[in-house]
């Protein structure tokens, strides 16, 4: 089984997919009978510590997007996001306590308890008062 460990020392600008993460959207895919499609990664404002994360599944890449092939997924990345995202591993974690992808970014600062928000050191999140985000979703 690959580890984020493993990736972590093999860090680079692409988007990376952890075995565990490959798997779960191969068998999406399946399900939504969209083998064809591929994993959009972005990010937008707001979450409770700046900017959020979001996924979607996708016919093709857009005009500028980056793309990644990763363990037979295909991942589109918008030029904006991947400021945000440069080599960033994405896993998926099934526990006890609720499974679902988890975004393991080197450039957050700083995240939300919940894994899904997050703050950069040149995203406009926060205050001057040295707010370091986190907790506002309950988390």
């Amino acid at each position: 089984m690959t580890t984020l460990e493993q990736y972590e020392l093999e860090q680079t600008d692409e988007i990376q997919l952890t075995e565990n993460a490959a798997n779960t959207v191969r068998d999406l895919l399946v399900q939504k009978n969209v083998p064809d499609y591929g994993l959009r990664i972005f990010v937008s404002g707001g979450g409770c510590s700046g900017m959020q994360y979001g996924m979607a599944l996708d016919a093709e890449p857009g005009e500028n997007d980056h793309v990644f092939n990763n363990d037979g997924v295909q991942i589109f990345v918008d030029p904006i996001s991947m400021m945000y995202l440069s080599g960033s591993v994405v896993d998926y974690e099934d526990n006890l306590m609720g499974g679902g992808f988890r975004i393991d970014n080197p450039n957050a600062v700083s995240s939300c308890g919940c894994g899904h928000s997050f703050k950069t050191s040149n995203s406009a999140a926060g205050t001057s008062s040295g707010y370091s985000g986190g907790g506002g979703c309950g988390c």
